[in-house]
């Protein structure tokens, strides 16, 4: 088996940087490039102090080694870790000793592939440590760790050991038909199945949240040009993020930025404004605002208060009324010239400039999504499409064989069904899954981790 060799640090300045190692050779070639302060046995679990030292025995930086001794790592291999000053020159420069001294450039992700292969963690865990990397909220991270724990994995294997016991009964009645039992196993095995149903139900439901915790509720910012869309954005993010000028169209393609409102993580897009035009560039950006708009869990359709509805506003306003929008009427500041009456739905008034109704728009958008009722307390939470296709095609399967109990079809013709729902699980927690799988999860993955 190959010892492989990262950075497992981001690229930049920083107070310090790692070189990760994992593999049967990690303390060897460790030792050829590592010069310590005292010498004396290596012990698992502790730290030296000392120099990275090249060929020519100069020194590169002064480092401190960490040493972890297989099966109790982090890859369920032996591990050093080079612990030196940040910056990519330090770190690259004792990256490339170790590689000229026997390492293996590691791929994306297969630090973490080794844990799932030694079995470390399953497959579900594997999945939770890029999650806990790319949490962009609170609650997203609390659902990600607790995946990352096994909540997830303690689940899906609580209702496979239950379908798996179904199996085994079914299995005893073909082997044994000399018992008439069939009966009250058909009871046992109607209420295991419908309990094990309700349970991938449930989860399956967790995925509505989860999808709006992993990856924010797609915000589509729409409006007639020179509304103020851009600055919006800007207002919305701190910062100057789109470019604002006077003229109508600066605009003409989408904006995508996460922003955290309140707790509430969107993925907040500023769009081209929508209006006839007869310019080609700037009708394929209304175009594609209109389909961002169509896509949108929300819409801040935003109007121009210092003029009066005009038939494209009431074509905007007409073309959200099946979403989820609040209606931001902008330019407060200067003066407001729209009848309110004419629009339906939830009312908003701001200034971008000034800021002024920022917040209430802000606390609008929070009412909106019910994420305060959102449970990661020791709660497990889907996450993963790939998750809720499995628990789908689980539960499908369990209800065939549900259906078939009440019909009343022979036991012994359940078990193909019941397979299926095993394997289905399996898949989840990386016990029977291809390697086209695990190559493309961990693909997603950084080098280094």
């Amino acid at each position: 088996m190959k010892t492989i060799a990262a950075i497992s640090t981001p690229a930049g300045l920083g107070g310090i940087g790692i070189v990760r190692i994992s593999g049967n050779d990690a303390l060897e070639i460790t030792k050829k490039v590592f010069k310590p302060k005292k010498n004396r046995e290596y012990k698992s679990h502790t730290i030296r102090y000392g120099y990275i030292i090249d060929e020519n025995n100069n020194i590169v930086d002064e480092v401190l080694v960490s040493y972890f001794k297989a099966p109790n790592t982090y890859t369920g291999e032996d591990v050093c870790e080079i612990n030196c000053h940040g910056g990519s020159i330090s770190t690259k420069r004792i990256l490339e000793l170790v590689l000229k001294n026997g390492a293996v450039m590691a791929e994306a992700g297969e630090f973490t592939k080794k844990a799932f292969i030694n079995g470390k963690m399953d497959l579900s865990q594997a999945e939770a440590v890029i999650d806990v990397i790319n949490s962009k909220t609170e609650k997203e991270n609390k659902a990600s760790v607790n995946q990352l724990q096994g909540f997830l994995s303690k689940k899906i294997n609580e209702i496979k050991q239950n379908v798996i016991d179904i199996l085994v009964d079914i299995e005893a009645n073909i082997d044994y038909p000399e018992y008439d039992i069939e009966e009250v196993k058909r009871e046992n095995i109607e209420k295991t199945l419908e309990k094990s149903i309700e349970e991938l139900i449930k989860l399956e439901k967790s995925f509505d949240s989860g999808k709006m915790l992993k990856e924010g509720i797609t915000t589509a910012i729409v409006g007639k040009p020179n509304v103020g869309k851009s600055s919006l954005l800007n207002a919305l993010l701190k910062e100057e993020r789109a470019i604002v000028t006077e003229i109508p169209g600066t605009t003409r393609d989408t904006i995508e930025e996460y922003i955290t409102i309140k707790g509430v993580p969107l993925k907040i897009i500023d769009t081209a404004g929508i209006r006839e035009t007869t310019d080609r560039v700037e009708e394929i950006g209304v175009e594609k605002s209109k389909k961002i708009l169509n896509e949108a869990q929300l819409v801040l359709i935003l109007l121009d208060g210092t003029k009066t509805l005009g038939q494209e506003d009431l074509e905007l306003l007409d073309l959200v009324k099946t979403k989820k929008y609040i209606v931001v009427i902008n330019k407060i500041d200067v003066e407001n010239k729209i009848d309110k009456t004419k629009i339906e739905g939830e009312i908003v008034e701001i200034s971008a400039k000034t800021l002024e109704g920022l917040e209430n728009l802000e606390k609008t958008i929070e009412n909106m999504f019910s994420f305060n009722n959102i449970e990661v307390e020791n709660e497990a939470i889907i996450t993963s499409l790939r998750h809720k296709q499995l628990i789908l095609l689980a539960r499908e399967e369990l209800e065939k064989t549900r259906d078939a109990v009440i019909n009343g079809l022979p036991i012994d013709m359940l078990s193909i069904e019941i397979q299926n729902a095993i394997q289905h699980l399996g898949e989840i927690t990386g016990e029977a899954v291809s390697e086209d799988v695990i190559k493309g999860i961990f693909s997603k993955f950084c080098v280094g981790k």
